[in-house]
């Protein structure tokens, strides 16, 4: 076996010759057919052209360094194994990792160096891509164990390209293996704006799309990260995916500090190929290095596994482990630094030693099937025949499972974490059977539990608090309670005068309305809280309804009792006027019939919906790691300004009406009958509330307890002061005097004229034809008076005979008869006393004849007896006595005379229904 060469600096370059290679995009010049010898002998040296950085001051030189080492430990193991029937010749090319140095090194091993089977090396990704694309024009297959970048894996343009180590792509389906399993679906990407690290982002993008984890936002930097940085705070990104490289890297976790985008509720995931302790090195931002391990601490790190973890025996018959110590070995003796690709370069060894044990089998055998021919074979053949093998290689080395897919290397991924200042192994990644395994309690979050891919929002409705609800609603049944004592005190009374000259009904409804602007507390405190979202949208519609149906009901039949009043006392011909509770019941019912258009109309046209209106984000009170989104539920239509525009219109002129009905009653002086101080008095406090209340309630739309105290105590206040206002009053006079509330305590109201300003005085005999009760009981004294103002006036005819027939007892019946004419005026007076409006009469019967008997003339005290009472001023005397009484007590009951004619002592040509009387005399008295 021929010894091995090695030439660790490229030799001197000869002389160009007089023509210079063929340029890439040129066709090779044709090959000789190779020689039999290299398959069908034994013990053949196979050169192999290595291309690397070897300069020390060449960029990424380093990598070089360590590599050949593990290059020489391959080819002595695949000797040592007696296995293969040939030699590996490497000789090494330097590239000093620029473009036109690594062309020159590639062109001179075609030119001037021997016949290449294959190319093995490439660590820089520029010098790297420029030969791998002329590859299949010189039928050349290379393999790279340090060109990670991802632009070699598209196969169209370099189809001849396989590599040992993993792409910098082969990472991201591990990371999203990693997302999966701790069940984070919302990421971010930060990205430095470099090719490479915007193709792994590229890519990226599309494996989250396949796994269907949402990329809240992607960010890109040049030089200062921290406005980027700043854009996924703001975005709510919580598990960020940076790309960038460690000179970057401590410009963002800096940035990260700053912003407090650190410890249990951030996760980063960044490149896992950084320098050991690059933080000190790469350390140039204003943070101090304490900072930046506070930041940095937790971060998950992603890169290819540079040696197997398991202890399994490869290809060379040796673990992971073993191999180790030999490369240590071999380190120590060349006085030269480790490279993370040895264990790629010494696997990438053994696939080739593989693939060229493979192709001189196929070709042996090609060659016996062709043994009548002669056989030939050419470059181009043997390049297929190297690039269909290379694609079945599959072994066990030191760095794994060796296999390829379409080039790509399929191999193992780790996870370290950042623990206390230094990166500890958590888990890795398996790409062939696509399985994540993570050490058990190996990863350390900041937390009690992984952070969380987003801010959680727990959605918190603020509803009504209970305690509050069920003292509103406690009061409110107090409420309702009070209201049902009033409604039975009303109908227990009913057939009281008292009661009855209130009408009833229509107290019973005022009630009826204070119950439902009651019942309709409870409804506006039930929310989602209590209720589903059906029924609160039903319950939108229902409290509406049941709230201003209850208004309008009590307002209603306190107004229409008003108007009723009104009617009668404004009633300028004084003519008899019945207004019965039938026809005030049609009044309330066609208020509530234009409430019930307008309810339906906004049912129909534009209903209540449920709609809800979130808040701004809240920190937990708990310190947990979610924001509470407050949201509160209301009831709301798309013109709902509209619609209370009209409702609140047509409430608003109904409480005005009220107002002018009790500005125009004020005068009337029956309490049982005269609401109208008490009406102002509620249409006054009802008004004030309900505009502080709407005020309130629309400045406190944020706060349903505020909100629901201020409408329940509004709705309460309103309600009891009505009820109160209306029936106490009535509950004090049926305890101290219930008769003084049915008595007029005063004959005069004053009426408003349209020109001018005058008091007219009249009697009132009628007020109320509804109020039977007191009708029978003044009909029944007024039949009474009447019998006895008969039988009166029998006596007082007797008496008058007796003094025509004998006159000499004048002077005693002077004596006797004299009080019985002052019983009768005396009857006269209390049959007009008792409803308390004939005070008028009663003045005119005792001033003019007190006048008329208390004047006598004294020259006619010493005339005889007869011709005194025979005398006209007799006569006159006891005309003025009998014919008032008889004209406005006892005529009337038997179809006489109308109350509004004169004294038949007047002239016989005046008419009495055309003859001016004084206001004494003008009464009525059908009445009674």
């Amino acid at each position: 076996m021929q010894p091995l060469h090695h030439a660790l600096a490229p030799p001197p370059l000869p002389p160009l010759p007089p023509h210079p290679p063929p340029s890439l995009a040129s066709s090779p010049p044709p090959q000789s057919e190779l020689p039999f010898a290299w398959f069908t002998r034994d013990g053949e040296n196979l050169p192999i052209m290595v291309l690397m950085p070897m300069n020390e001051s060449a960029l990424m030189s380093g990598i070089s360094q360590g590599i050949e080492p593990a290059v020489q430990l391959a080819i002595q193991h695949i000797r040592e194994s007696r296995k293969y029937s040939f030699s590996l010749i490497t000789k090494i090319y330097d590239t000093e990792c620029d473009n036109a140095k690594g062309l020159r090194a590639f062109f001179d091993a075609i030119c001037y160096g021997p016949k290449h089977l294959m190319i093995f090396g490439g660590v820089c990704p520029s010098v790297t891509s420029i030969i791998a694309e002329s590859l299949e024009g010189w039928n050349l297959v290379q393999l790279s164990f340090a060109a990670t970048t991802p632009v070699l894996a598209d196969k169209k343009k370099y189809p001849n390209f396989f590599r040992t180590v993993p792409s910098d792509n082969a990472v991201n389906p591990a990371v999203v293996k990693f997302l999966n399993y701790h069940n984070w679906t919302r990421v971010g990407t930060l990205t430095q704006d470099v090719q490479r690290f915007s193709e792994v982002r590229n890519d990226l993008t599309n494996e989250l799309e396949k796994a269907e984890i949402q990329i809240a936002d992607t960010e890109s930097f040049s030089n200062d990260p921290c406005v980027n940085v700043k854009k996924l705070k703001d975005n709510d990104v919580r598990i960020i995916i940076g790309q960038f490289d460690e000179n970057l890297a401590s410009k963002v976790f800096c940035c990260a500090y700053n912003l407090n985008m650190f410890g249990s509720k951030y996760q980063w995931i960044i490149p896992g190929w950084y320098q050991g302790n690059w933080w000190e090195q790469a350390n140039n931002t204003n943070c101090t290095t304490k900072k930046l391990l506070t930041a940095m601490e937790g971060y998950i790190s992603v890169d290819f596994e540079p040696l197997s973890s398991r202890p399994i025996k490869g290809i060379s018959g040796r673990t992971p482990k073993e191999y180790e110590r030999e490369y240590s070995g071999e380190l120590q003796q060349k006085g030269v630094e480790s490279s993370k690709f040895h264990g790629f370069a010494y696997d990438g060894i053994w696939v080739i030693a593989k693939t060229l044990t493979r192709v001189r089998e196929l070709l042996r055998i090609k060659q016996r099937q062709n043994i009548y021919h002669n056989f030939t074979v050419d470059d181009r053949e043997v390049g297929k025949m190297v690039l269909d093998v290379m694609n079945e290689t599959n072994f066990y080395g030191v760095t794994g499972q060796v296999m390829f897919r379409n080039g790509e290397r399929m191999g193992t991924i780790k996870f370290n974490q950042f623990q206390e200042g230094r990166e500890v192994k958590v888990g890795e990644y398996n790409a062939i059977a696509d399985v994540l395994d993570l050490i058990n309690n190996a990863i350390k979050f900041q937390g009690v539990e992984p952070p969380k891919d987003r801010t959680i929002v727990r959605p918190q409705r603020r509803h009504i608090n209970v305690p509050l609800y069920s003292i509103l609603s406690t009061i409110t049944i107090l409420g309702m309670l009070m209201a049902g004592a009033f409604l039975f005190f009303n109908i227990k009374n009913r057939n009281h005068r008292l009661i009855k000259m209130s009408s009833p009904y229509m107290n019973n409804l005022i009630i009826l309305g204070g119950m439902l602007s009651y019942a309709s507390i409870f409804l506006f405190g039930l929310d989602g809280g209590f209720v589903s979202e059906r029924v609160f949208e039903t319950l939108c519609t229902v409290r509406t309804w049941i709230l201003i149906v209850g208004y309008t009901t009590a307002f209603g039949a306190m107004f229409a009792k008003t108007w009723r009043v009104h009617a009668i006392f404004k009633n300028v011909k004084m003519k008899k006027k019945i207004i019965k509770d039938q026809k005030l019941l049609i009044i309330v019912g066609g208020m509530l019939l234009i409430d019930l258009c307008i309810l339906i109309c906004w049912q129909i046209v534009d209903p209540l919906r449920r709609t809800v209106e979130e808040y701004s984000l809240e920190a937990d009170p708990q310190g947990r790691d979610l924001a509470i989104l407050p949201f509160l539920e209301h009831c709301e239509n798309t013109h709902m300004t509209i619609w209370l525009g009209i409702v609140y219109a047509y409430k608003g002129l109904l409480m005005l009406f009220g107002c002018f009905l009790a500005w125009e009653t004020r005068n009337v002086s029956i309490p049982a009958l005269n609401d109208s101080k008490y009406i102002g008095m509620s249409v006054y406090n009802v008004g004030i509330m309900c505009i502080i209340g709407a005020a309130v309630s629309f400045l406190t739309r944020d706060q349903p307890n505020v909100q629901f105290c201020i409408v329940a105590l509004v709705i309460i206040f309103c309600s009891t002061i009505t009820l109160c206002l209306v029936f106490v009053p009535k509950l004090i006079t049926m305890r101290t005097n219930p008769d003084a509330a049915t008595q007029n305590r005063r004959l005069k109201f004053t009426q408003n004229q349209k020109k001018e300003d005058s008091k007219t005085s009249t009697s009132v005999t009628s007020v109320n034809q509804a109020n039977t009760s007191r009708l029978d009981g003044l009909q029944t004294d007024n039949h009474r008076l009447r019998m006895r103002i008969t039988e009166l006036d029998k006596e007082l005819e007797e008496v008058t005979m007796q003094l025509q027939d004998t006159p000499e007892k004048t002077p005693f019946i002077k004596q006797n008869h004299y009080p019985d004419a002052n019983n009768i005026l005396s009857i006269s007076n209390f049959t007009d006393g008792k409803d308390g409006e004939k005070s008028i009469l009663k003045n005119h019967l005792e001033q003019k004849p007190q006048a008329q008997w208390g004047s006598m003339d004294p020259s006619r005290i010493n005339r005889g007896p007869l011709e005194d009472i025979n005398s006209p001023e007799h006569i006159q005397r006891r005309l003025s006595l009998q014919l008032p009484i008889l004209h406005h007590a006892y005529l009337p009951s038997i179809g006489g005379v109308d109350a509004s004619c004169t004294s038949p002592n007047g002239s016989p040509g005046s008419s009495p229904r055309h003859r001016h009387m004084p206001p004494s005399y003008r009464v009525m008295v059908s009445g009674l």
